[in-house]
């Protein structure tokens, strides 16, 4: 893989660059990387580049591939596919598979699956055996053979007790636990957000305090139990946002992460009960959306992930309350990112290169990357003025569970690199 790009953006953070130059990239590693313009022998691609940015490579910290257990709905090689295909160069999987990422041979057996992608595969380890909340998983063992973070994503580990024995395991690796935060006693049977829709619709509705006290009780925790290291997955509501933002005024190591949809949709797309815009945490109000969007803006939120999660169509093609949680995102994020946040002028686009590419793995304490000659190419290259429509008929993923059919985005991935492989996106 040669390619050279002539007269492109470069904004790289780690790097403190941020200005036009010449990038090239032949056998995976980035041979020159400055304002001067060089001759290319004729196995490069040469690329016109003046309306592309380069950026170290997007990571999404929280996607869903399925695999192993339900290849149905996603397998190791389409998730990847769509993330590179998005312009993620890497991603963390959730541990809500079958089995449950809770022992060792399932770390491992991810992990080799995704050791040839151009989009490099890690693990969230679960906090319990099998997600059941009822006994410690061996997150040591996890932890020693790969896995980053651990959670019970798609449950909630709701004995505080237990929380708090986690918190004091993994103490002395200084692991990082993250929580799907939902007291289910107050969400069982649950179909959308509570609130004024969800009273016109006739349907059950999930209160924005089920998620929130779980979030201070774990909040909480962490700081009792030494000033633990604490993630809030896909946090979707106002007052998430507001205890967040206190506990890292207190000091507190405590990060968070937010999803498009939650900061781009609210319950209203639920009116018409398209099962595409049903998803866990659901989607909330205008006021929940302009929280986030602050958050985003003021640090408080730490990281944008997709919380990919592929589905079926038999799962979604259901009534409204039977049809499965969750949506499609990888090839989503970028443009709906662009748009919302960048184009409306809310933050920066270097300020979404920390969301996107350098705070996920900072969280995850994963090495930086680095743009700069001699350095193995991981890039994704975008065209930030580039408009596209949404075409699900295009995704790489085995499913097509998205709200987003036919949107108009303004921001798309042109390229992503890595490993010495190219991938043209798309999307």
């Amino acid at each position: 893989m040669n390619i050279y790009f002539r007269n492109i953006r470069i904004l790289s953070p780690s790097d403190t660059i941020d200005s036009q130059t010449s990038l090239w990239i032949r056998n995976g590693e980035i041979l020159h990387c400055a304002p001067n313009e060089v001759q290319t022998d004729a196995d490069t691609i040469v690329v016109e580049a003046k309306e592309m940015v380069c950026l170290p490579g997007l990571f999404d910290m929280h996607v869903h591939l399925r695999e192993p257990g339900q290849e149905y709905k996603e397998t190791i090689e389409t998730g990847t596919n769509a993330a590179a295909n998005g312009g993620f160069t890497g991603v963390c999987c959730m541990p809500n598979t079958i089995p449950s990422i809770d022992n060792a041979p399932t770390v491992e057996y991810i992990m080799n699956r995704g050791k040839t992608t151009l989009t490099e595969v890690y693990c969230c380890g679960a906090i319990t055996k099998d997600r059941a909340g009822k006994e410690l998983a061996p997150m040591v063992e996890l932890l020693e053979h790969g896995a980053l973070m651990f959670s019970d994503d798609g449950a909630c580990v709701s004995n505080p007790e237990m929380m708090r024995r986690a918190f004091e395991y993994i103490a002395p690796y200084d692991g990082l636990l993250s929580q799907h935060c939902e007291e289910h006693a107050l969400t069982e049977g649950f179909a959308m957000n509570e609130g004024a829709v969800s009273s016109v619709l006739g349907l059950r509705g999930y209160p924005t305090v089920a998620e929130e006290v779980i979030v201070a009780r774990d909040i909480m925790l962490a700081a009792y139990c030494g000033n633990r290291r604490y993630h809030v997955s896909h946090l979707s509501t106002k007052g998430s946002v507001e205890l967040v933002r206190a506990a890292k005024q207190r000091g507190q190591r405590v990060t968070c992460e937010v999803t498009p949809h939650h900061f781009v949709l609210t319950d209203e797309a639920v009116r018409h009960y398209d099962t595409n815009a049903k998803m866990n945490p659901p989607l909330r109000t205008q006021a929940d959306v302009e929280a986030i969007i602050e958050g985003i803006k003021d640090g408080t939120v730490d990281a944008i992930a997709t919380d990919h999660a592929p589905h079926a169509v038999h799962e979604k093609e259901l009534e409204f309350q039977l049809a499965a949680n969750g949506i499609l995102g990888l090839e989503t994020s970028l443009g709906l990112a662009m748009t919302y946040l960048v184009h409306a002028g809310h933050i920066s686009l270097a300020r979404l290169v920390e969301l996107m590419s350098v705070n996920p793995r900072t969280i995850l304490r994963l090495p930086e990357i680095r743009i700069q000659v001699g350095s193995q190419a991981n890039c994704t290259i975008i065209a930030p003025n580039k408009e596209w429509t949404v075409d699900v008929k295009k995704t790489r993923s085995k499913s097509v569970n998205t709200p987003f059919q036919g949107f108009v985005l303004k921001g798309k991935p042109i390229y992503a690199i890595n490993r010495g492989k190219l991938w043209h996106c798309d999307c």
